[in-house]
């Protein structure tokens, strides 16, 4: 092999390892959504960036208020916030959670209730089948969710919502 075969694979190593491990981590590890619309306002707005742990759910079970990305539809992802796990029943009487009967605090929807005129969710009740989640948008007026296309199978979760990295002046961990 001459100097230069040598050299321009000596370059071309590392690019090659770069692309496969880069590869490796969008298809097993991460990836980057990009928020479209309006029903996960105001925790996460239109156009906001983010990044998905897709190995999260394959290590762990999901929890409740985790914000989940799945397959909606065939042409369509959601991004919503899990309310329900399997097993539990879920009821919203005049804009509070009960899980079980029991109530539950959203902080998360405290400033947007208090701006807002009348209720944010209307009331009902579900059951939460097995091996099913029930996701809600933050904006529950404008959230095309689990009361609607019922629970979300927990094999349709492609990830967690984990980091908020654009805009740059939102930058946060998703917790």
């Amino acid at each position: 092999m001459t100097a230069v075969k040598k050299k321009s694979w000596g370059l071309l190593k590392p690019i090659a390892v770069a692309i496969i491990l880069a590869a490796f981590v969008r298809y097993y590890l991460f990836a980057h959504i990009m928020v479209e619309g309006h029903s996960m306002m105001p925790t996460l707005k239109d156009r906001d960036h983010i990044i998905i742990c897709k190995i999260c759910y394959k290590l762990a079970q999901p929890k409740r208020f985790d914000i989940v990305v799945f397959h909606a539809t065939e042409q369509a992802d959601y991004i919503k916030r899990v309310i329900g796990l399997p097993g539990d029943t879920i009821e919203y009487k005049n804009d509070v959670l009960y899980v079980n009967g029991k109530p539950v605090d959203e902080p998360y929807l405290e400033a947007f209730k208090a701006k807002t005129e009348g209720l944010l969710t209307y009331n009902f009740k579900a059951k939460v089948p097995k091996g099913t989640v029930f996701v809600l948008g933050d904006n529950r007026r404008n959230s095309r969710d689990s009361r609607y296309i019922g629970a979300i199978p927990e094999d349709e979760l492609i990830g967690k919502a984990v980091l908020l990295f654009w805009p740059l002046r939102d930058f946060k961990l998703i917790d």
